[in-house]
């Protein structure tokens, strides 16, 4: 394909956008004190100011990524930073817990419209060469909006009120917006049917799926709504497997999961993601609840991962025309799992040292395996299909996430009980509810017990990883079969621009 002369400016845009919707999610976390107090919000009210946007983002994914394909990738990006921007002006200026959940789920649109244009208009702007490099800055980028969130929004809220989270999306937006009209060309595949069908089942799917694993540690299997809920989700995303297998123009072409490299991709991201989804969960509670951080001091304590994720990123794309996806993807998945298990022997009196070497191993194995997985993944999608398949990325990304949060918080929940099977009842169901008590024999074994409880959630979060590169080692192809499949989609694309002209 032949190079276009401004890809590295529009990988900028490509990043911005995406910079935007990461630290949104990240900075929210420092904020939600301030908002509950200053809008007089109950628990539930803020699991919905959290939640709006996770099950509307996860919903609509696919769908999202299909209209790209269909209609224009640039125009769904645009159409979604316009959304995003506005929703975070509504968010901004909320004066009820309602108009902030309204905000949040519009959000959600414009960051579902947003994301899997991004990865698709990559792939489609870089060739295979580039390829790498590009993934690897777009990787990197949103590890500094994961880690850099909790950092800028502590120093927001201290000078301003809680609104500024949401507030500066709208500039970041706005230059996204006029950069990508300036400079991004528009790409989309070949005309096909639209699958109304389909849409509505993956978004009633995914909608249910990440309610479900919301749900499920509240009130777990025996909860009437998480049942449901469940239910819902079977039936939806079965409905969707069987009939996207019929349908003659299918939103997601399911055939992709033969490709043993996509296959291998996709479940070595989702146990990835699944690892790492816990790690922000339990890891950021640690600091805060035993080591005393501030989340100013938490988001900080991030920072040697990365900076890690940043020098791997650059390392890993450097070596990939020659080692391969297959083998960067094992190597780092396998440097991820060491990291876990440093973090799994943490005790109380540990001091930055343990903790640093920890988030180096993880930035460093995240920087190598990341891009790695993804252009495997990315590489094994034909051009026309390129929006649906970023957004089955994000899709993978984002069930595995939450997969992580439900079952290691699951472990988390139920190893801290166990340790605390002789604590008064009140101490027994959170870290933070035993602090809240105010006794320091009993905040102290608290903390003893979270520590355990971490220890144990972070062993399986290893076992999670060591998987993913099992899996990895055994259905990613080697380099050689890599060039050869990509020589083969390259004729299979130049073939069929000769004959299907573009919507």
């Amino acid at each position: 394909m032949e190079r276009h002369p401004r890809r590295w400016l529009i990988l900028v845009v490509l990043c911005l956008s995406t910079l935007v919707l990461v630290i949104d999610n990240m900075v929210l976390t420092v904020a939600i004190p301030s908002i509950a107090e200053d809008l007089d919000a109950s628990s539930q009210d803020i699991q919905w100011i959290i939640d709006s946007y996770i099950l509307v983002f996860a919903g609509l994914l696919l769908t999202a990524g299909s209209l790209s394909d269909k209609y224009g990738r640039r125009k769904l990006m645009i159409i979604g930073l316009v959304l995003f921007g506005l929703a975070s002006v509504l968010a901004t200026y909320a004066t009820s817990p309602e108009q902030l959940i309204l905000g949040r789920t519009l959000m959600g649109v414009g960051g579902a419209l947003v994301m899997p244009s991004t990865l698709s208009i990559l792939i489609t702007v870089f060739d295979e060469d580039e390829r790498p490099k590009a993934i690897a800055a777009w990787s990197a980028v949103a590890m500094v909006g994961l880690v850099g969130g909790p950092v800028l929004g502590g120093a927001l809220i201290a000078h301003f009120s809680w609104g500024v989270v949401f507030l500066i999306n709208v500039p970041i937006a706005i230059l996204a917006i006029i950069s990508a009209l300036v400079l991004m060309p528009e790409s989309k595949g070949p005309w096909r049917k639209a699958d109304p069908v389909g849409m509505v089942l993956s978004m009633a799917g995914m909608t249910a799926l990440v309610w479900t694993i919301i749900e499920l540690p509240q009130g777990g299997l025996s909860h009437t709504g998480t049942q449901i809920s469940l239910g819902v989700t079977l039936v939806s995303l079965i409905g969707f497997g069987v009939w996207e297998t019929r349908c003659e123009s299918p939103m997601v072409p399911l055939s992709l999961f033969r490709n043993k490299v996509f296959t291998g991709a996709s479940f070595s991201l989702v146990l990835l993601t699944f690892a790492n989804g816990g790690l922000m969960l339990v890891l950021t509670q640690y600091l805060q609840f035993v080591m005393g951080y501030t989340p100013t001091e938490t988001g900080l304590a991030f920072t040697p991962m990365a900076v890690a994720v940043i020098v791997f990123n650059t390392i890993g794309a450097s070596l990939l025309s020659r080692t391969g996806n297959r083998i960067m993807a094992v190597i780092g998945l396998l440097v991820i799992a060491a990291g876990f298990a440093v973090l799994a022997t943490l005790s109380e009196g540990d001091g930055w040292g343990v903790l640093a070497t920890a988030m180096v191993l993880l930035g460093a194995g995240g920087g190598l395996a990341m891009p790695a997985a993804i252009a495997a993944l990315m590489g094994a999608v034909p051009t026309e299909h390129a929006g649906v398949g970023s957004a089955l990325n994000d899709t993978i990304q984002q069930a595995g996430a939450a997969l992580g949060v439900a079952i290691l918080g699951a472990v988390l929940s139920s190893t801290y009980s166990d340790e605390m099977g002789s604590a008064p009842e009140a101490a027994r169901h959170s870290i933070s509810d035993a602090l809240a008590l105010g006794d320091g024999r009993i905040a102290e074994a608290a903390r003893e017990a979270f520590t355990a409880a971490m220890s144990a959630s972070f062993w399986a979060g290893a076992a999670g990883v060591v998987a993913a590169a099992a899996l990895a080692s055994f259905l990613m192809g080697s380099r050689k079969q890599e060039r050869a499949a990509a020589e083969a989609q390259a004729a299979e694309a130049a073939g069929t621009a000769e004959t299907v002209p573009a919507g």
